[in-house]
């Protein structure tokens, strides 16, 4: 399935094999994320520093750390319409 209508941004840093699996794990389903490496910008290192990866899908920060591969899967699909 693919996600790509989604707009999908990471928050990483160099050396971080959690971020790495989160981005493979996002791929995995379809979605090339936007990625942005936290030590390039003292505001984003304050506020990231210990929580890497972030992931924001859509403007909204959904993950931070871990990814939940059943929770991305409901915040990905696609709504069903209301009655």
């Amino acid at each position: 399935m693919n996600h790509s209508a989604h707009e999908v941004t990471v928050y990483t840093r160099a050396g971080c094999h959690l971020c790495d699996d989160a981005v493979a794990l996002l791929k995995r389903h379809g979605i090339t994320p936007d990625l942005v490496d936290i030590d390039d910008d003292s505001q984003l290192r304050t506020e990231f520093d210990h929580c890497v990866p972030v992931v924001k899908i859509d403007g909204k920060i959904r993950f931070r750390g871990l990814v939940n591969e059943v929770l991305l899967m409901r915040i990905l699909s696609p709504r069903a319409p209301r009655s």
